[in-house]
């Protein structure tokens, strides 16, 4: 259902941020949008995390069977000076390559607490089925 792909671009990020006691955390490719997935039902459920993003900077865009999830965190801006800067800003990015098998037409997304979800169904061609077998057995003459 999901195919896990690389970013070496966000890896290097993660490795920089290690060596470098997270002073990368604040460029503009944040490393992290974290996600859990799982299958509930005949649903399959994806959540990132994205604290501090306001809803009306989300974007969810699905081409073929390619989903990306854009969001970004405004730094905060007035007069008063900073004294640390550990939680990433600026734009977060997240691409996944989804299953034929999910029914895209159809993703419900929500944002709550700092949580996006999205709920996309099992395509019905997906779905288990029964398959009847007709007609009757046929006598045998010797």
């Amino acid at each position: 259902m999901l195919i896990r792909t690389t970013d070496p671009f966000r890896d290097f990020d993660r490795l920089a941020n290690q060596l470098l006691g997270g002073a990368t955390g604040t460029t503009n490719r944040p490393s992290v949008m974290p996600m859990d997935a799982w299958r509930e039902g005949e649903d399959f459920v994806l959540e990132f995390d994205l604290p501090g993003v306001s809803a009306e900077s989300i974007d969810i865009d699905v081409e073929r069977n390619v989903l990306t999830v854009r969001a970004e965190r405004v730094a905060g801006n007035g007069d008063w000076e900073r004294l640390a800067s550990e939680r990433p800003h600026g734009q977060f990015s997240r691409q996944l390559v989804l299953g034929d098998n999910l029914d895209l037409d159809r993703i419900d997304a929500s944002y709550d607490a700092g949580v996006l979800r999205l709920v996309v169904p099992v395509a019905e061609k997906a779905k288990p089925r029964k398959i009847e077998v007709s007609g009757g057995a046929k006598e045998l003459t010797a």
